[in-house]
């Protein structure tokens, strides 16, 4: 059985209920007859350069480097690419927009991009609020490999998002409106780390709440002794949580908490002398800016473990790594957005090479992407595939990339990702 990374799916979309706990963006929808546009649009032919589209929440309300890693190793790639002469000699032209983070701002940018730039293709998409999702499926236009924030790639059609989905995407999120999400983080630190009591921490506020309560299940699925951890979401005491956490004897610590309160969180760790055996974040925090971000807290930082679905960024070992992060040297920061956007403009490109003899039109690239059965980007992501499945799974074979942080040497990988794999169940949440 193929691996799956639903739960990374799940992480996106509890990643953007909890930015919305600090920031609520504003959402519209345009009218179905605003939908209509052509399925065919080819990209200029005789040498012109091939138009893509980048849709960034740049500017949202969370904050402007929230959402840019992916377009930044989008943009690295493609940059790269160009100076190498191209896709058959044509060179690739990037068009941006910013959304703003709101709905009307994303669907202001889908009719530019599509209807205006005629664009073949929209690449690393990274949306706060993906309000735009049906204009594209409906036009046709291929989304590859977007970061899921929300549910919109496992409800449309010609939007695939760089982990896969196996969901039928008919219009309706998942299946009959529910997603899958399995255990395999919780399994790996049981089985590689020996740990058997996990902490849950999380505002008293319902999006935040709503993440902890799914964390908690998976956790209960796996056996966990679970403490759970709530603090007020104006005034959060987070050294008592801390304490607490220390005196029922957490292994482990979750989240379900902003970037700002982790620091917190980590900083009253330190303070109460609570040591677990590991910290654990997602691939949206899997960035070089630890050390200024958990700055007061040595310990807690060094405890810090990130779990996705693409190689580790910091693992130079890996020739693919390195000529990312040769093309990304001018760059001030680095992290796992930035890698897996340029994986997502490395599958673009590739589709448009198979279509380069025929006309690298949107449908060629669309069916291209759409035939993907364990899609790599030269072994940067665990195997992508798009699978439609007429019911979920029970269980399913799932791999996973881990990294701790180690102070002097950045994110240091744990295993080989292909080879970290655990049959797990998989749980239904609603996105």
């Amino acid at each position: 059985m193929r691996p799956a990374r639903r739960r990374r799916a799940a992480e996106r979309a509890a990643a953007a209920a909890l930015l919305l706990v600090v920031a609520t963006a504003c959402g519209s929808r345009l009218p179905e007859s605003d939908f209509e546009h052509g399925s065919r649009t080819p990209a200029p032919r005789g040498g012109a350069p091939i138009p893509v589209g980048m849709v960034t929440s740049a500017t949202s309300p969370v904050g402007g480097d929230t959402f840019t890693g992916p377009g930044q190793g989008a943009k690295a790639y493609f940059d790269r690419l160009n100076a190498r002469g191209g896709i058959d000699g044509r060179r690739v032209e990037v068009h941006e927009c910013d959304d703003g983070g709101s709905g009307v701002g994303d669907n202001t940018c889908v009719h530019r991009l599509i209807d205006e730039d005629k664009v073949v293709a929209l690449v690393a998409t990274t949306a706060l609020d993906y309000a735009g999702a049906p204009r594209v499926s409906h036009a046709r236009v291929p989304d590859i490999g977007g970061q899921p924030i929300g549910a919109a790639y496992d409800t449309w059609p010609h939007l695939y998002g760089i982990y896969g989905s196996s969901a039928p995407r008919n219009g309706t999120p998942g299946w009959d409106g529910k997603l899958y999400g399995g255990t395999e983080v919780y399994r790996y630190f049981e089985r590689v780390k020996g740990a058997r009591t996990a902490a849950v921490v999380s505002y008293n506020q319902a999006a935040s709440a709503a993440y902890a309560r799914l964390v908690q299940r998976g956790l209960r699925a796996e056996g966990y002794k679970v403490v759970t951890e709530q603090v007020d979401f104006a005034l959060p005491n987070f050294r008592a949580a801390a304490a607490d956490l220390k005196e029922q004897g957490a292994d482990l610590v979750f989240d379900a908490i902003d970037g700002h309160g982790n620091a917190q969180l980590c900083r009253a760790m330190d303070e109460v002398g609570a040591k677990v055996v590991a910290k654990v974040t997602n691939v949206q925090n899997w960035t070089s800016t630890v050390p200024e971000d958990y700055k007061d807290s040595p310990r807690c930082r060094n405890a810090l473990w990130a779990t996705g679905s693409s190689r580790d960024y910091d693992d130079t070992r890996n020739a693919a790594v390195r000529e990312f992060r040769d093309a990304t040297k001018a760059l001030k920061t680095h992290s796992q957005w930035q890698l897996e956007g340029w994986a997502a403009a490395m599958w673009f490109t590739d589709a448009a090479r198979s279509c380069a003899r025929s006309g690298i039109t949107r449908a060629c690239v669309d069916a291209f992407v759409d035939r993907s059965r364990d899609y790599t980007a030269d072994g940067l992501l665990l195997p992508v595939s798009f699978e439609p499945l007429p019911k979920p799974s029970k269980t399913r074979r799932t791999c996973l990339s881990v990294a701790r942080w180690q102070d002097g040497r950045g994110w240091v990988a744990q295993g080989d990702m292909n080879s970290t794999c655990f049959e797990v169940p998989q749980l239904p949440y609603e996105p």
